[in-house]
């Protein structure tokens, strides 16, 4: 049950702010009903945003006064020393002193990630923080990280953003036991940096379920539940995942237009087109977790629409469900002087 479950959102932030995420907390609560959204941002603007959706009297949806908002392009370094009643800043205060769950934001990520940090601190023993999200698969979707949050890891790093997306794949899904890939440039054990060589050698030491090494192709087959890189290539990965996605969507428009047959042949088609696109719509796996932390924060696309905007909140929501930070925690422990 979500009964008692509070969700601060960043509602300046992002490339639209309330016009976004206001619609998206009122799909949220009729999705998690006994859950109350905290719209965090200036009241007068949010008031007005509630007052055209049509929920005003809403007493799911509540606002926290902020001053201030941190721009797409502000310098992280910046946020933390002049926003300290932005918008970013008290949501996480909110989740700090526990009048929330969970922060979500669409907002500029390295801000974020900086204020996350110095306001939540990282759990003890995690030396990163590490950002995670599921990713569309022919089985159904894998978990992937870090995907931009460190550049330069070590085998320790890796080792500890192993163990933290097998934790989230397992609470979330249900999945008990994991599959873990390293995603290197082979799959034969002479290939990769010598990073990844340790950590393999370190994640194939451990009690948790590695299976090997993951080539680029293995991302989308389903073979592996959590596939773990640094921060650099997984961002790399999934810019061009994203890319190639928008390719095809192209390719596939112009070949439907070329001719009133092809146009026809697109109306007979159009059922199995709108499954293929609702099946690898990026909306649906919008909300990437901030692992590491002693609390939970969710990032939003900068560009969400609303229908993605909830789904970023749905998944803050199931974190504080399972309690996360405190599932990733114990599971640390248990690894305790493994890894240095």
């Amino acid at each position: 049950m979500s009964e008692g479950i509070k969700i601060a959102l960043d509602a300046m932030g992002g490339d639209v702010g309330p016009d976004v995420v206001v619609p998206a907390a009122m799909k949220a609560i009729s999705e998690f009903p006994d859950t109350t959204i905290i719209l965090v941002g200036d009241r007068d603007v949010l008031a007005a945003a509630l007052s055209r959706a049509g929920a005003a009297d809403n007493r799911s949806l509540q606002i926290h006064h902020a001053s201030q908002v941190v721009a797409m392009d502000e310098l992280p370094s910046s946020a933390l020393r002049n926003k300290k009643d932005s918008s970013m800043r008290v949501a996480l205060d909110l989740v700090k002193d526990g009048s929330a769950g969970a922060c979500v934001s669409a907002g500029n990520t390295g801000a974020l990630m900086a204020t996350s940090r110095f306001v939540l601190k990282m759990l003890p023993g995690i030396d990163r923080p590490a950002i995670c999200t599921a990713i569309p698969s022919v089985t159904a979707h894998t978990w992937m990280l870090d995907l931009g949050a460190n550049v330069d890891c070590n085998a320790g790093h890796l080792f500890q953003f192993a163990m933290m997306g097998s934790v989230l794949a397992e609470a979330v899904d249900n999945n008990k036991s994991p599959r873990i890939g390293l995603l290197n440039i082979g799959e034969e054990e002479i290939k990769g940096n010598e990073q990844v060589k340790d950590a393999a050698r370190i994640l194939s030491e451990s009690r948790l379920n590695y299976t090997g090494y993951a080539e680029g192709d293995d991302i989308y087959k389903g073979d592996f539940d959590v596939i773990v890189c640094d921060g650099f290539v997984g961002n790399v990965s999934l810019k061009t995942s994203e890319g190639v996605a928008r390719m095809i969507a192209a390719f596939i428009r112009q070949e439907f237009n070329k001719s009133l047959f092809s146009r026809l042949a697109a109306l007979v088609a159009m059922p199995v087109l709108k499954a293929f696109r609702r099946r690898i719509d990026p909306r649906r796996y919008n909300g990437a977790s901030l692992l590491g932390l002693r609390g939970i924060v969710i990032k939003s696309h900068g560009g969400a629409d609303s229908l993605a905007f909830a789904n970023a909140i749905k998944v803050a929501i199931l974190e504080v469900r399972e309690a996360l930070p405190d599932l990733i925690s114990s599971r640390l422990q248990s690894y305790q002087g493994q890894v240095q």
